[in-house]
C-alpha cells in the first residue's frame, strides 16, 4: 500500500513508517521536524520567517493585511509537491494543524489531500480542539491547561493551546472531522476527551523502534544522576518549574548523593545521547500517559518521572511505581519520590527493567504498525 504520514510531533509518523515498511507498505512521511527538536522527515517544508528581519516582516504584513507569510510560504511549498498529496490508500494527519498554518491556507490543503486520496485518518496526537476543550473545562484532575488556568507564564507561550478553541480553528476541526474516515488518540490524554465521539476508532499506544534505543542495565556506583530536559518554550506546560522546585528541595537534604544535569531547548539528536548516563529522566507533570520523550528513556531504561495516572495503570494492569513514576503538580510529592528513590537504589535498578519490558511489550513498532493498519481497515497479516 501507499501510505502518506503528514506532519510531525516527536517522531510518531516516522516510527510509524519504519514499522510500516517492514511490513512491506510504501510510505512518506512529511512535515516540519517539530520545531527546534529536528526530528526526520522524508520531506521537510521550513518556515523561513522565523527569526531575524524577515520575522519582523511577517509580523508588520500580518498587522497590516492579516495576512500569515509564513502560512503562504507552506502552502507553496505543498503545490510544489502536490504530487506527494494525491493517489496515496492511506494518510494519516498528525493532528488537526498538521501543517502549523493559520486555518484558512490549512483548509485549503487538506481540501486538495481530501479530493485526492482514498481514506484520510486524523491523529490526535498535540494540541487540538477536543483536547484543549475538554482540558480548559477542566474535566482533568490536572492538564496542561492547569497551568494556564493558574496564570503562570504569560498569554504568549500558551498561545499554542488556547488559539485551538478560537472560531477558525473550531472551524478547521468540524471541516477535518467531516471529512475524515475516523480519529485515532496516541495515549490517555486524546483518549479521553474522545470517549463517546461518533467518528472515534480508539487509541494506538505510541510506536517506538527499540532497535534504534540500546537498553544498558543501570549501575549506581556513587551518586545517582538525574536529568531535566526543559523544552523552554513548553516551561510551565510541562511543569519545569515545578520539577526545579522539587530538586531545590532534595538537594537541601541528599546533595551528597545526587548529581543534577539541566539542558534546555537541544536539538533531538543531542538530547537522545544527553541523558544517557542519567538513571533517573525528569519529563512532564501535566499529564496521564507518557507521551514520545518518556518512552524513549523508558526503553533505555531509564526511571521516568511522567503521566502514569490511574487510567493507564488500570489500562495496563500495572501497579503504581512499576514501570514508571506518576508526577504529580506537587514539588514536595515529587521530591518525596525522588527522596525515595535516592534511598533506595534497587527499586531504581528493578524499575528500570521494568520500563524496557514494558516499552517491548507495549510500543514496539511493529506492533504499533499493525495496530494502525486494523484501525484504517487494512488486513493484516
Amino acid at each position: 500500500m501507499k501510505i502518506l504520514l503528514v506532519g510531525e510531533y516527536n517522531s510518531i509518523h516516522y516510527t510509524l513508517k519504519e514499522g510500516l515498511q517492514q511490513l512491506g507498505h510504501t510510505v512518506t512521511v512529511v512535515g516540519l521536524g517539530d520545531g527546534f527538536k529536528k526530528r526526520t522527515v522524508d520531506v521537510n517544508f521550513v518556515k523561513p520567517y522565523e527569526t531575524g528581519i524577515k520575522n519582523f516582516l511577517k509580523r508588520v504584513v500580518y498587522k497590516l493585511f492579516k495576512i500569515d507569510l509564513n502560512s503562504e510560504s507552506i502552502k507553496k511549498q505543498f503545490f510544489q509537491n502536490k504530487h506527494i498529496f494525491q493517489g496515496n490508500d492511506i494518510v494519516q494527519l498528525v493532528n488537526e494543524n498538521s501543517f502549523s498554518t493559520v486555518p484558512k491556507v490549512e483548509k485549503e490543503m487538506l481540501q486538495f489531500i481530501f479530493q485526492n486520496n482514498k481514506k484520510v485518518f486524523l491523529l490526535s496526537c498535540g494540541t487540538d480542539y477536543l483536547s484543549v476543550k475538554y482540558a480548559l473545562e477542566e474535566k482533568f484532575a490536572y492538564s496542561i491547561a492547569t497551568p494556564y488556568l493558574q496564570k503562570k507564564g504569560t498569554e504568549a507561550q500558551f498561545q499554542h493551546m488556547t488559539q485551538c478553541i478560537t472560531a477558525p480553528f473550531e472551524d478547521l476541526h468540524h471541516f477535518i472531522v467531516k471529512n475524515v474516515e475516523g480519529i485515532i488518540a496516541s495515549d490517555f490524554d486524546y483518549d479521553i476527551p474522545l470517549q463517546g465521539h461518533p467518528n472515534y476508532l480508539g487509541m494506538v499506544p505510541n510506536p517506538i523502534n527499540l532497535d534504534k534505543l540500546k537498553y544498558t542495565p543501570l549501575v549506581i556506583e556513587d551518586k545517582v544522576v538525574i536529568f531535566h530536559g526543559i523544552n523552554q518554550n513548553n516551561y510551565y506546560k510541562k511543569g519545569n518549574d515545578i520539577f526545579e522546585k522539587a530538586l531545590e528541595i532534595v538537594s537541601e537534604t541528599h546533595s551528597e548523593k545526587i548529581d543534577i544535569t539541566t539542558v534546555r531547548s537541544i536539538p533531538y539528536v543531542e538530547y537522545i545521547k544527553a541523558f544517557d548516563t542519567c538513571h533517573i529522566l525528569l519529563d512532564q507533570v501535566f499529564a496521564y500517559d507518557q507521551g514520545y520523550n518518556a518512552l524513549e528513556a523508558m526503553a533505555k531504561g531509564k526511571v521516568v518521572f511522567t503521566g502514569a495516572e490511574k487510567e493507564f495503570l488500570d489500562y495496563y494492569n500495572l501497579s503504581e511505581d512499576e514501570v514508571a513514576i506518576n508526577a504529580l503538580p506537587d514539588a514536595q510529592k515529587i521530591a518525596k519520590k525522588l527522596i525515595w528513590l535516592v534511598e533506595n537504589p534497587q527499586k531504581i535498578l528493578e524499575i528500570s527493567r521494568n520500563a524496557r519490558n514494558f516499552v517491548e511489550q507495549e510500543h514496539h513498532h511493529i506492533l504499533g504498525a499493525k495496530r494502525y493498519l486494523s484501525k484504517w481497515g487494512v488486513d493484516v497479516i
